[in-house]
């Protein structure tokens, strides 16, 4: 290496001033050091920019630096890393805050198979489940019915118990109704067809309950049925016709037991009793699906017809 070549720190060499403390050096050093740092312009003022809120200035020791660049990068924020994926971590845990506290109060299980309603009081749970791949069904609360007939069947226990409820109350057992279903679901309300064939509560099952009654078959298996009676059509005009057909007795004379047969009403009664020129008789939906008696002329009656047999 050629000797005539000096260095940058062999040329600014200087003999080592002598201290007599480490303090009266540190403070040396450092009015050396500020005096050799570079002149840094200061930020704009608000006399200068109308539209930038006045700051307060601070003065910075700066620190000892070997060039401009590693001064402006003493004085320069460090610039926050983005981190994307804690910024969705954060959204998602905001967001699911807000979805619980939207939840209606039974919505809080307690325990295994039990919620807590709007008034604090635990319940049974609810089945609730609900499937979103293919072939999905919903399921709530265990009801499925899918038809008129299901439908009139999921409330048959609610009308059964008010049909009851009424039926005590109407005094009609006193009077002498002995009927085994007048609770039941009547035809316009859904109900089916009574173990006679006939729907409950009409004017024909009762009638043939009562012709049963009479025959010593009160209960199953029944004398009489609809495929006995009126095989070809079972409404009250169609009576006569089928009294016809099987030959059995249609008069003008009533006789207790025989049924009272009005074609022009579409109806049929019970004779209870025969009074001179008038005749007591009991019947079903001549008051909508209800027992009644009624006394009525004779001559109000078309026919009367005799229990089979007869």
């Amino acid at each position: 290496m050629n000797s005539s070549l000096q260095s940058p720190s062999d040329e600014q060499a200087q003999p080592t001033p002598q201290f007599t403390s480490r303090r009266e050096r540190r403070l040396a050093e450092q009015r050396q050091q500020a005096a050799s740092a570079p002149v840094i312009p200061s930020a704009p003022t608000a006399a200068s920019n109308p539209f930038r809120v006045p700051v307060r200035e601070v003065s910075v020791v700066a620190e000892p630096v070997s060039d401009v660049r590693t001064a402006a990068a003493a004085f320069t924020r460090p610039r926050a890393r983005r981190r994307p994926f804690r910024t969705v971590l954060t959204l998602t845990a905001v967001t699911g805050m807000f979805a619980v506290a939207a939840l209606p109060a039974y919505a809080m299980v307690q325990d295994a198979g039990a919620t807590v309603s709007a008034d604090g009081e635990v319940a049974s749970a609810q089945s609730f489940a609900v499937q979103t791949e293919a072939g999905a069904s919903v399921t709530r609360d265990g009801y499925s019915a899918t038809d008129p007939a299901e439908l009139a069947a999921a409330y048959s226990d609610p009308l059964r118990a008010s049909f009851n409820q009424e039926y005590l109350e109407s005094g009609a057992a006193e009077l002498g109704d002995d009927y085994p279903w007048p609770y039941e679901v009547p035809a316009s309300q859904g109900g089916g067809l009574s173990p006679l064939n006939y729907y409950y509560r009409e004017c024909v099952d009762f009638v043939a309950w009562r012709l049963n009654r009479d025959a010593g078959t009160p209960t199953a298996p029944f004398t009489y049925v609809w495929s006995d009676l009126t095989p070809g059509g079972g409404n009250g005009r169609q009576w006569p016709a089928a009294w016809a057909r099987h030959g059995w007795t249609i008069s003008d004379v009533p006789i207790v037991g025989s049924v009272a047969s009005f074609p022009a009403e579409n109806h049929v009664a019970y004779v209870k009793a025969v009074m001179g020129d008038q005749v007591l008789i009991e019947e079903y939906n001549y008051i909508p699906h209800k027992y009644g008696q009624r006394i009525v002329p004779i001559s109000d009656v078309t026919s009367f017809l005799y229990p089979p047999g007869t």
